[in-house]
């Protein structure tokens, strides 16, 4: 069967790439991955070396007549962000991504693309094999479980490198230089459930929270979209203030730490006399919704339907247990804190409250939170924390990463702008991202490491929404051969 990527240029990189999404590549759950990227390597005769923590380097060749040109890192990560529409089957374990192109975008049908970062390792494996391309000595540093914690950049063995030079293949913006990015970190908390029997003659309800665009927690929370998880706790309180006597069983939203949640559900019950009236209250929600984030999410949706009564779902939280919950979600911060005074446009610090969920008498959240200015993070780490401890959760708070400082100075800065405009007529812009890229880590990891990060325009990453423009992947392309001919 043929592919819908197989016309596309340039053609070896996107060779790599259908390759490498049709490969289960979930964080912490990569081995399939390295394993196709070692057995091309072997192919090729490249040496391999590989870290404790599962992160590889490919050893590739100089050019000939290129031997003595200092060594470049190429980088990436191998894993990808798995998230799906509710009404979507597809196992990322065991199944690879469908993808389809429309226009100018490679897409997925239903799940995230892994475009983050599958286009930037299928970059570097094609420079490797690419025949026109003129290079000095390069190592091809793959590294894993980059989204669910930086894991493999944490604990890389600096022995696996030698160069001092790094293109990081990770950011998503055509046009962009980039040249520092935002730290971070997550506190997860586990409050205590008590659950009690509803009261005779109450129905369950499943109340919905869909048709949010989700997306980067770090790049998207900017626009203001959606958090599924404080929307539904906004409808239940307000049912609760309307004096509805109302009982919680569950409330589940959200998938990972770096995506904001697209989809959140609760089951609830209240008398049957009482069905009608929280339709009403949803459906004013839904009203208030739209008007504060229609531009951003148009097709957001608040649904309300009565349940199929069962004994699962005649469990329910006790009134404290259901109040400090709500009231732990509701009063969580949720988006953009503070804008960077130093840099116009780049937000300095935010939060997102990522996820919940009910599993018998305990609820699980996760909040994650990032900023540009360390102080800031380790305040807002503090207050998350405090509001959870005040509730009497168990916390557990996770090292923070560390941001990446801006060096617009930088001799591999400056050498990749100078080609970009005159490879394209026009300066690139040089910017900080807020997002945690491996780049301040591996800079901790190899002292004397110059670093710069470029790639191309990809949309709506960590949701089911990201797609890849094929245009721009060429110019990143041209623009990456173009940089290691420079320093050739």
């Amino acid at each position: 069967m043929s592919s819908p990527l197989e016309s596309l240029d340039p053609k070896l990189l996107w060779q790599h790439f259908d390759t490498i999404r049709q490969i289960p590549r979930p964080s912490k759950h990569e081995e399939k991955i390295i394993e196709g990227i070692k057995s091309w390597a072997a192919e090729r005769g490249f040496e391999v070396l590989q870290d404790a923590a599962g992160s590889l380097t490919i050893k590739i060749p100089a050019t000939p007549g290129h031997e003595g040109a200092q060594t470049i890192i190429l980088q990436g990560h191998v894993d990808m962000v798995c998230e799906k529409n509710s009404d979507v089957e597809h196992d990322f374990m065991t199944q690879g991504i469908e993808v389809e192109v429309d226009g100018d975008w490679v897409q997925a049908k239903g799940t995230t693309l892994g475009a983050d970062n599958g286009i930037g390792v299928a970059a570097g494996m094609a420079i490797a094999d690419d025949p026109e391309v003129v290079h000095g000595p390069l190592e091809l540093l793959c590294t894993v479980d980059e989204e669910t914690g930086l894991t493999g950049a944490k604990d890389l063995d600096p022995s696996i490198v030698s160069g001092r030079i790094m293109l990081n293949l990770d950011t998503e913006e055509d046009g962009a230089v980039y040249i520092g990015c935002a730290g971070g970190a997550d506190t997860i908390a586990t409050l205590k459930t008590a659950r009690r029997t509803a009261s005779l003659g109450s129905v369950p309800m499943k109340i919905s929270i869909t048709g949010l665009r989700g997306g980067h927690s770090g790049l998207n929370i900017i626009e203001n979209r959606g958090n599924a998880i404080k929307l539904t706790t906004r409808v239940l309180l307000a049912a609760i203030d309307e004096g509805m006597e109302l009982d919680l069983a569950s409330i589940d939203g959200g998938d990972k730490h770096n995506a904001i949640p697209r989809e959140a559900f609760a089951v609830c019950r209240v008398e049957k006399s009482k069905v009608e009236a929280l339709k009403t209250i949803a459906a004013e929600c839904a009203k208030d919704f739209l008007e504060e984030f229609g531009p951003s999410d148009p097709d957001l949706a608040v649904t309300v339907e009565e349940l199929d009564d069962d004994e699962s779902r005649r469990m329910v939280l006790n009134v404290h247990a259901r109040d400090r919950l709500l009231r732990v979600l509701d009063g969580l911060p949720h988006g953009v804190l503070s804008m960077s005074r130093d840099v116009p446009g780049l937000v300095e610090t935010s939060n997102n409250l990522a996820v919940v969920k009910n599993h018998g008498d305990r609820a699980d959240i996760n909040v994650s939170y990032r900023s540009s200015v360390m102080p800031a993070l380790f305040a807002v780490r503090r207050q998350v924390e405090s509001i959870f401890r005040q509730a009497g959760a168990e916390v557990h708070v996770e090292d923070a990463y560390p941001g990446w400082k801006p060096n617009p100075n930088s001799p591999i800065v400056q050498r990749t702008s100078a080609v970009y405009e005159k490879l394209f007529g026009e300066k690139p812009e040089l910017k900080a991202i807020h997002a945690g890229l491996e780049c301040g880590l591996l800079i901790e990891k190899v002292p004397g490491m110059d670093v710069v990060s470029i790639g191309p325009q990809i949309e709506n990453a960590h949701s089911p929404e990201e797609k890849v423009q094929i245009s721009s992947v060429q110019k990143f392309y041209n623009h990456l051969a173009a940089v290691l001919e420079d320093l050739a």
